[in-house]
């Protein structure tokens, strides 16, 4: 029993000892964004605290459009991406290392004369229009449901600008999201209507690490973070978030 631990301890060891930078990637939200060139927000703060809980100081964060963060969470070693949905369809390509906010989305509109379309359920806004970011799970979701009038963007704000201008019908969003793109563009709120709740496509963010990631640097930093969750500092963190 007492060799078994030790190989145990000297495997994990061996992996955490070869294991290269931790490449922490995300995109832009009310909880990952930019400030004086380093990444911050709720979020990065409870990834970066898990981190060091966890005793994995070698990492850096980097913020890019959502398709090339999940891009290089797919195909390449020691990727620790976040928030990234967990679905179905992701389970097995990631190393779910913690949920770190439960999400609900909702279809936004204009307010506004010519935009008053009747909304009942997902299929009366099939032939609208919907702004999406590629590779979000709300493009995943809306192409699986099979829509096609799906405009691409890279950026939320990019998105976002579209519904604005009129360029799209509608945009798939969570409250802090509007919130938070309302304060960036200067637009007033009040001027957007919510008129259905994605209930299917709502679910958890999490960290996830990249399959080629070895096992024991994914369960120590799991590890650290069910402590902190345990110990209610996720959810004090993630409650700072606007």
């Amino acid at each position: 029993m007492r060799s078994r631990v030790l190989l145990g301890l000297s495997w994990l060891l061996l992996s955490l000892g070869q294991a290269q930078t931790i490449h922490v990637v995300t995109e832009a939200t009310p909880y990952t964004y930019l400030a004086e060139g380093k990444v911050v927000g709720s979020a990065t703060e409870v990834v970066e605290l898990s981190l060091k809980r966890a005793g994995l100081d070698d990492y850096e964060v980097n913020l890019y459009p959502w398709a090339r963060s999940y891009d290089m969470a797919l195909k390449e070693p020691n990727v620790l991406i976040y928030l990234i949905a967990r679905t179905a369809a992701r389970e097995d390509q990631f190393y779910w290392a913690g949920e770190i906010m439960k999400i609900q989305y909702h279809l936004y509109r204009l307010k506004g004369k010519g935009r008053a379309f009747r909304v009942t359920n997902l299929e009366s806004v099939k032939h609208q229009t919907i702004g999406v970011m590629r590779d979000d799970v709300r493009y995943q979701f809306l192409r699986a449901k099979g829509f096609t009038r799906l405009v691409v963007s890279a950026q939320s704000v990019d998105n976002f600008k579209k519904l604005l201008s009129g360029q799209v019908d509608l945009v798939p969003l969570t409250l802090d999201d509007a919130t938070s793109l309302c304060k960036e563009t200067g637009v007033d709120c009040a001027g957007l209507e919510r008129v259905l709740t994605l209930d299917e496509a709502s679910t958890g963010l999490y960290m996830a690490y990249s399959r080629s990631t070895p096992v024991a640097l994914v369960q120590r930093t799991k590890l650290a973070f069910d402590k902190l969750k345990a110990e209610g500092q996720v959810k004090r963190i993630m409650e700072r978030a606007l």
